[in-house]
Order: C-alpha cells, then sequence, then structure tokens
C-alpha cells in the first residue's frame, strides 16, 4: 500500500463524506424545524438521480445538475404540504412511520417504472479523465463533485446566518414560540426548508449518478450513513453535521486505506455509539426546547 494510493483512498472517503453532507443537512434542517423524521430522504436522493438519467439526453448533464434538484425540491415542498402539515408538533415517531412508508411507495414507483436492473449514467467528456499533481492522481469528476458540495453548503450557509429568512429559521429551531409572539408564522418557512433540504438530497442524487449505478434502493444506502452523521454532529448544529461529515468521511477512508474496507460501516457505528455514550446531543449538539 503506497502513501499515495492510501491519500487518494482517504480523499475518497471524505468525498464520501461530502455527499453524506448533502443529505445530513436536509435531515438535520427539516427535524430540527418541524420535528419531522424523514426517512423518505434517502427516495428524494434516488429521484435526484433518476432525474439526472432521464433529463441529460434532452439538455445535458450540466442542465440537469440544475433542473434535477429544482424539481426534487418542488417534489418536496409538495410533500410538506401535503403531510408534514399533519404531523408537526406531535411525537416524532408517527412521521418516522409516515415517511417510512412514503420510502417505500417512492422506492417500488421507481421500480415499476425504470425497471428493477440498475442504470448506467455516464459522465460529461469535460469531466472525464485524472488530474495530476506530481505524483498524486485523482479523478476529475470526483475534485469537481467536491466542489460543487463545498459550493452549495456554502451557499445554505450564508442563507442561514447572513439573511433574515436565515435569522427566522434559527428563532424557529430554537423557540418557535417566540416568533408566534412576533405574529410570524413559520408555516411558508417550513415549506421553503422542506424545499431546500429535500433539494440538497436531490442534488447529491444528481452528482453520484455518474459514480454508482443508478437503481431504485439506492437511496436506503445512504440515508443511514446520513442519519449517523446528524447523530453524531448534533441537532441544530449547522457545523456539528459539517465536522460531523468529514470526520466520518475520514475514518471510511481511513479504514480503506488501511485495506480494511469490509470494517469501515463497522468503524462508522463505533464512533457514533462513542460519542453518544460521552456526549448524547453529539459533538456540537445545541439545546431545543422544543423537545427538552
Amino acid at each position: 500500500m503506497t502513501v499515495m494510493l492510501f491519500l487518494s483512498q482517504l480523499l475518497n472517503g471524505l468525498l464520501d463524506g461530502f455527499y453524506y453532507l448533502l443529505i445530513a443537512l436536509g435531515l438535520s434542517m427539516i427535524f430540527s424545524l418541524g420535528g419531522i423524521v424523514n426517512l423518505a430522504h434517502g427516495a428524494f436522493f434516488a429521484i435526484g438521480a433518476y432525474a439526472a438519467f432521464v433529463l441529460t439526453p434532452y439538455i445535458g448533464f450540466f442542465g440537469a445538475l440544475i433542473m434535477g434538484p429544482l424539481l426534487v425540491a418542488a417534489l418536496g415542498m409538495l410533500v410538506e404540504r401535503g403531510l408534514f402539515t399533519r404531523f408537526y408538533r406531535i411525537d416524532p415517531i408517527y412521521s418516522l412511520l409516515l415517511t417510512f412508508g412514503l420510502a417505500m411507495i417512492i422506492e417500488q414507483a421507481l421500480r415499476w417504472y425504470f425497471g428493477a436492473s440498475p442504470k448506467a449514467y455516464s459522465m460529461p467528456d469535460i469531466l472525464r479523465g485524472q488530474v495530476f499533481v506530481a505524483d498524486f492522481i485523482y479523478s476529475r469528476y470526483r475534485i469537481f463533485l467536491i466542489g460543487v458540495a463545498v459550493a452549495a453548503v456554502g451557499a445554505l450557509w450564508l442563507l442561514l446566518n447572513r439573511t433574515a429568512f436565515g435569522r427566522i429559521v434559527r428563532a424557529g429551531i430554537q423557540n418557535p414560540e417566540i416568533l408566534g409572539t412576533l405574529g410570524i408564522s413559520l408555516r411558508p418557512y417550513l415549506s421553503a426548508v422542506a424545499a431546500i433540504a429535500i433539494g440538497l438530497a436531490g442534488l447529491a442524487g444528481v452528482l453520484l449518478a455518474p459514480l454508482y449505478p443508478v437503481h431504485p434502493s439506492m437511496g436506503a444506502e445512504v440515508v443511514t450513513a446520513a442519519f449517523v452523521v446528524v447523530v453524531i454532529g448534533g441537532l441544530g448544529s449547522f457545523w456539528g453535521v459539517v465536522w460531523s461529515a468529514l470526520l466520518v468521511g475520514v475514518v471510511k477512508g481511513t479504514m480503506i486505506g488501511l485495506g480494511l474496507s469490509s470494517y469501515s460501516m463497522l468503524a462508522i457505528y463505533l464512533l457514533m455509539f462513542v460519542v453518544l455514550l460521552l456526549r448524547p446531543r453529539g459533538l456540537m449538539g445545541e439545546r431545543i426546547t422544543r423537545f427538552e
């Protein structure tokens, strides 16, 4: 095992951490603001991948990279308006059951329409090939994926911390009753947050479509890891989820780089266990009045 190969595997682990991050941030936002445990988040990830598969022949990869997440975000807003609104402010176990059923429906609908066999999706020619830095070689598309993920997370941070919209959302997470006394309704913000959160899952699906086979159950394979990231980072903490995703990616990449790929997911679950044992709120979890 050479040093360069180890570094390549470590960077691949960080790549996994970045797309876990796109999904985990959405999970954290929806639960923190509305108390919805969205087990269907992985299904929206799969819809994003299939959107890329369908749209690319007509508008190209970069067009699909824009339109795919927007369509998934619009679908997320419809789901929020039609389903999630009935489950705010009640025991999260009910939303968990709801979204589990929704995930099954979406998965079976994708299987019925597209078939159960995986679909091959080719990356654009402009992003093919390798990047050489001295003796280090890495995929050009994977570097592009990391760049898009960083840009999306940065844009979300600016939205939440530098705009009036973000200030209201953060206030709604901490103490929604105060907003009510000020005459501010959270309803439109709940819809917007659901659209953004689910749109991020769709973006992750589009980005991952050229790297992994596109199939109906692909969302179930990533949503568990995304929940682990949320638990480790802590609900209500933007940076907690960010650092947790990177930590999970480093742990996974290190295990694979050491030739222990079969134990990589076990290492992530052990990390979650240790964090929960020492700090149940997560590494940077904040106190959320509604749930304590």
